[in-house]
């Protein structure tokens, strides 16, 4: 009885495996025809076999991808854009982590009037859609002299993603013990040294979750980058937009591809390197919460 209790489980164990292996490859297949189609001559790629590795070898692609030619006043390569995505991503992810920190320090840890309601107010902009606050959010921008700039693309993603990371935070300070922040309080800590002192240092798992969170979400976001800059200030999503749209008569997907594989390498990178703290992060929060 034992023995096929052993096999049958072996059996189960072999079957989700296959399976397992199967949406894998069907996940990974988009990847495998970036890569192998980016490094193909044109010409192969008009055969019509996508799926065929490369016969003849070369790079570029990736290097037109990389830096082309300026066109009037706007280059069509993605370098100088892939370091405007940096500049916006890293204040926009550290800022709305802070804030979001701090709005959930402040939920959870304090007791006033009408903390509910605000917190309600702040859920709700999460399901607010990006088309509704263009207008007004364009007039913000002009009012503030932060028009076309990478600045303004900071402050319009940090103030769209304050609901997430307060989201976040509060779902996590919920269950923090109450006692550990008086005892703090007793021994003089003000209100900025329990956050920095004991909250934060506490707070790994959930900061590596809103962090990840933010960077995919403003470093692949389109809509704003298109709306609230200009060709200096264009983010690399608008970047390889203007690349594919750039390209008269023959359309180089060879080129085309190697860009869109530019454009993801961040976010694939950030999430080889920290998936795994991601999904804890989650799981963290999801038993406090």
């Amino acid at each position: 009885m034992a023995d096929r209790r052993s096999t049958g489980r072996g059996a189960d164990r072999v079957i989700l495996y296959a399976v397992l292996l199967c949406l894998a490859l069907l996940f990974l297949l988009p990847v495998y025809v970036m890569v192998c189609n980016s490094v193909k001559p044109l010409d192969e790629i008009r055969g019509g076999n996508l799926m065929a590795l490369p016969i003849a070898w070369t790079i570029e692609p990736w290097l037109t991808a990389w830096s082309t030619a300026q066109i009037g006043v706007q280059p069509t390569g993605l370098k100088p854009y892939f370091l405007n995505s940096f500049l916006l991503v890293v204040p926009a992810v550290a800022i709305s982590t802070l804030i979001g920190a701090l709005n959930g320090y402040i939920l959870t840890q304090f007791r006033f009037r009408g903390a509910n309601l605000l917190f309600a107010a702040m859920l709700f902009s999460v399901f607010i859609p990006f088309q509704i606050v263009l207008i007004p959010m364009a007039k913000t921008l002009g009012i503030l002299g932060l028009a076309g700039t990478v600045k303004g693309l900071v402050f319009v993603n940090v103030v769209y993603g304050i609901g997430f990371t307060t989201l976040f935070f509060r779902n996590y300070y919920a269950a923090f013990p109450h006692e550990l922040i008086r005892s703090a309080r007793m021994d003089g800590a003000d209100f900025f040294g329990v956050l920095v002192r004991i909250l934060l240092p506490s707070s790994g798992p959930i900061i590596v979750v809103t962090v990840i969170w933010q960077f995919t979400n403003i470093w692949n976001e389109f809509l704003f980058g298109a709306s609230f800059s200009d060709y200096s200030s264009f983010p690399i999503t608008v970047a390889l937009n203007n690349l594919v749209n750039s390209s008269t008569g023959v359309k180089e997907y060879n080129v085309h591809f190697a860009g869109a594989f530019i454009a993801a390498i961040p976010t694939l990178v950030v999430y080889l390197v920290s998936g795994k703290y991601f999904v804890r992060g989650l799981m963290a929060g999801s038993v406090k919460g």
